[in-house]
């Protein structure tokens, strides 16, 4: 899967270690995410869509 998390990170300025605390994980899966290493679980990634405003298609696409 890949994702659009690095890109919007950027254009909100801010850290992995700030978005991970936003959305109550740690540091190392917002990596792992940003990376395609791992996919996030359907909580996580409504609440990231929550946090940027944006539908989940526009953060993540399935390949």
């Amino acid at each position: 899967m890949k994702n659009r998390l690095k890109v919007l990170r950027a254009e909100h300025d801010l850290t992995q270690a700030q978005l991970a605390d936003a959305l109550e994980v740690s540091r190392q899966t917002m990596i792992a995410i940003e990376k395609g290493k791992f996919d996030p679980s359907l909580p996580l990634a409504f609440k990231i869509s929550r946090y940027f405003k944006l539908p989940i298609e526009n953060i993540f696409q399935y390949d």
